[in-house]
């Protein structure tokens, strides 16, 4: 198959990478409703203790009900400011952080109102910067079933990862590595400020063909 089918994640692992880089063509879900527990709002990087969770506050309501394109997310904590502390601190060391700090950093605290609209600038940035010509379409309807195309949805999940034989993770020179080894799988920043321009050659080695 060529094209794929993902929902849309907030700064998502490597593996949901891999499969960008693995396709030409990608649909990513509109018509879903929102799921708590997994990488729709929130993202791991690796922290001098080890990994590390920042999740996006939503605003209050039945989140678990509503369409994905109607999730808003929450400034009564000034977590922008918190998530950017929390990846300057984990990442200013990094070989490639001042490459990319300064793209990044105005988009995360561009405070959009829609959990939406700001994962999907932030994958858009991601991609422009690893170099990805991945194509982005959204979904029309929602299917249970789609035909002719391989349905990745809740595939990538931090708390019920599906088997996937095709993604192999390949490791990089990470900051805290002699701390805690390599962390594979964490959120595509780590890769993009550890390894930079050879960013899309890891995501290639990862995918088994």
């Amino acid at each position: 198959m060529k094209h794929i089918l993902l929902e849309l994640q907030y700064l998502p692992p490597v593996q949901y990478f891999s499969r960008l880089a693995s396709y030409p063509v990608v649909y990513l879900e509109q018509h879903e409703h929102y799921a708590k527990g997994s990488y729709r709002n929130r993202c791991h990087i690796a922290g001098v203790n080890g990994v590390q969770r920042l999740s996006i506050p939503l605003r209050k309501g039945k989140n678990q009900q509503q369409s994905i394109r109607e999730v808003q997310i929450s400034y009564d904590e000034h977590w922008p400011s918190h998530h950017w502390h929390a990846i300057r601190s984990a990442y200013g060391n990094s070989p490639y952080f001042v490459h990319y700090a300064d793209a990044l950093e105005p988009v995360l605290k561009k405070k959009k109102e829609f959990l939406w609209d700001l994962n999907l600038e932030l994958l858009q940035l991601m991609m422009k910067l690893i170099g990805l010509k991945t194509e982005l379409r959204l979904t029309e309807s929602y299917q249970a079933e789609p035909d002719g195309i391989l349905d990745f949805r809740e595939k990538i999940h931090p708390k019920r990862p599906a088997p996937d034989p095709s993604f192999r993770p390949v490791s990089y020179p990470q900051v805290f590595e002699d701390r805690h080894g390599f962390l594979p799988n964490l959120s595509v920043l780590d890769l993009l400020f550890c390894a930079g321009p050879a960013s899309g050659n890891v995501l290639k080695n990862s995918e088994v063909i």
